[in-house]
């Protein structure tokens, strides 16, 4: 088959999207040499890729996401390939491509999370975009030949949304690395350049409003009357949403806080290594792939208990009503104060990790494209 891949995503500029677009492409071109691939990127992450297999080639798309360049201009480039098989690692498939595809949907944080408070846009034209992008959603989920979600939380969620397509669902989990990077700078020296010089808890991801750390920062705060010295930091790009965090946390006076804006790997495995605690707060996810990431480097985690997160950390972490502040606070000082807590969930996340493998979701992957390819 000829199959493409919008890798418009790839790599670090993609965050988890283009996480699993970059380790989908790279494990498919160790297993599978039959194929022909070709793999679009945009002109940020045009060089960040290269091949090295010899039926896969790279094609500049710079086309930007959500955009109507994608709606209009990018369709037309993918026509001229005439391909068997196309595969949309998310969900904004342009509505005027007509050939077969494969869809990855990641979560519906946009159908239950439709709040002005993640915007920045003029409320008329938010809730224009909004219908705009249920459109597209419901669109490519009834086009796609096969529908891919990331875990059996994201599947059913789906299921309940769009009940249609119940029958063309299929779940391949996600992965992280447990490598570790290692850097020729002592671990001190990384941490002491962040300003981090005393014991601290780690969140890492964006700060978009489900991921709740507006109550992180509270929780911290009350987590401070206990242990004064503890520091808070906080991993990710700034953007809108983290200069607003950033506000809150002047405003309200919490001390201890860092904002170490983006990280990369190997200075985050140092982070990730080092910290008394993990705290992702979130209340929605499709997969949640950095607390998996933090127990990969021996970090304890503490976790909202989110239906999926259930699912995919299973009881290698310790689960709270990440809703409530209080709540937050008494389960991150439980970890803090417990090391035969801290121990157990250690040793269970190393084996949790163990069931997750970007080589087994690849060669899933694989097999979804044969059965699409041949209906």
């Amino acid at each position: 088959m000829k199959i493409g891949i919008d890798a418009r995503f790839f790599g670090l500029m993609g965050k988890g999207l283009g996480r699993y677009t970059q380790k989908l492409i790279e494990h498919l071109e160790t297993i599978d040499h039959e194929n022909q691939y070709v793999v679009f990127l945009r002109k940020e992450n045009f060089a960040e890729y290269v091949p090295y297999n010899k039926n896969f080639t790279k094609v500049l798309a710079d086309y930007r996401w959500y955009s109507f360049s994608e709606q209009l201009l990018f369709p037309r480039l993918l026509q001229k390939y005439k391909f068997d098989l196309m595969h949309f690692p998310h969900f904004n498939v342009p509505l005027l491509y007509r050939r077969p595809f494969v869809l990855t949907i990641h979560d519906l944080i946009l159908i239950h999370f439709p709040t002005l408070r993640g915007t920045r846009l003029n409320p008329l034209w938010y809730w224009m975009k909004y219908a705009a992008y249920k459109w597209i959603i419901g669109s490519a989920i009834a086009r796609a030949r096969s529908i891919v979600a990331v875990s059996e939380f994201t599947k059913n969620d789906i299921i309940g949304q769009y009940p249609m397509s119940k029958e063309k669902i299929n779940v391949t989990h996600e992965a992280c690395d447990d490598l570790c990077r290692i850097s020729n700078v002592l671990p001190h020296h990384i941490l002491e350049k962040y300003g981090i010089i005393k014991p601290y808890l780690l969140y890492v991801g964006n700060a978009y409003p489900h991921k709740n750390l507006p109550k992180l920062i509270e929780s911290f705060g009350l987590v401070l009357a206990k242990f004064p010295d503890m520091q808070l930091a906080l991993v990710g790009k700034e953007d809108f949403f983290y200069k607003r965090l950033k506000e809150d946390v002047l405003r309200e006076n919490v001390s201890n806080v860092h904002f170490l804006g983006f990280v990369p790997d190997q200075d985050l495995d140092v982070l990730y290594r080092f910290t008394k605690g993990y705290v992702f707060p979130s209340l929605y996810e499709g997969f949640g792939l950095p607390p998996l990431e933090a127990m990969a480097k021996g970090a304890v985690v503490v976790c909202s208990n989110h239906a999926c997160m259930r699912e995919i950390l299973g009881d290698a972490a310790y689960y709270v009503d990440a809703s409530d502040a209080d709540n937050l606070a008494a389960a991150i000082v439980k970890v803090l104060d417990d090391k035969i807590l801290q121990a157990s969930l250690i040793e269970k996340g190393y084996q949790q990790i163990k069931k997750y493998s970007w080589d087994k979701m690849a060669r899933e992957t694989l097999e979804i494209y044969k059965k699409s390819g041949r209906k």
